[in-house]
């Protein structure tokens, strides 16, 4: 089989893990008080695949991901909060894994927060809330919990991805002799 072949089994592959396990979160909410907090498991595969392979590869998994599971378990809004989400996080992970020295825990638990963050401000835009004290959107308030949740779950998805890493072989279509 050709490389790109077996590039494209791979990433299929990743994308029905993703979803998978996406399905699975959605068996067990999780109700901490503030809704649409989640481990994130899914993000395992996107994780590993921007910190093997490259930002292109782990956002056509993601995009994929995201639009499977919103069509199966969401609707249009859970949709575009995910992609919003999932379009800041992977660019600040991105950065850091090309800019700094950040563990691989680091970075998740940073886009971890950036998706939470993210989705908090599409949610202000979309829900339209009333403004409290001196202009501060009602949902603002839930950001702390937000913050808190995406270090978490940041951490947790960063950790598992890097004992998945540890045990998993070199992707084959990547050939190290080229760069």
């Amino acid at each position: 089989m050709k490389g790109s072949a077996v590039k494209t089994a791979y990433l299929g592959l990743f994308t029905a893990g993703a979803v998978i396990i996406g399905y699975i979160e959605s068996l067990f909410p999780l109700f901490m008080g503030i809704p649409g907090i989640k481990p994130g498991l899914a993000n395992l595969a996107v994780l590993l695949l921007l910190y093997r392979v490259s930002l292109k590869e782990a956002a056509s998994v993601s995009i994929v991901r995201i639009l499977i599971i919103g069509a199966m378990f969401g609707n249009l809004f859970s949709i575009a909060y995910s992609l919003a989400g999932a379009f800041c996080s992977l660019t600040v992970m991105t950065l850091l894994l090309k800019k700094t020295r950040f563990s691989l825990l680091g970075i998740s638990a940073a886009g971890g927060v950036v998706h939470n963050i993210a989705q908090l401000l599409v949610a202000i835009l979309i829900v339209k809330t009333p403004s409290v004290q001196k202009g501060i959107p009602v949902l603002l308030y839930y950001a702390p919990a937000l913050i808190t949740a995406g270090v978490v779950t940041g951490l947790l998805v960063g950790l598992i991805t890097r004992e998945v890493d540890r045990r998993l072989p070199p992707f084959p279509w990547i050939r190290k002799d080229i760069g």
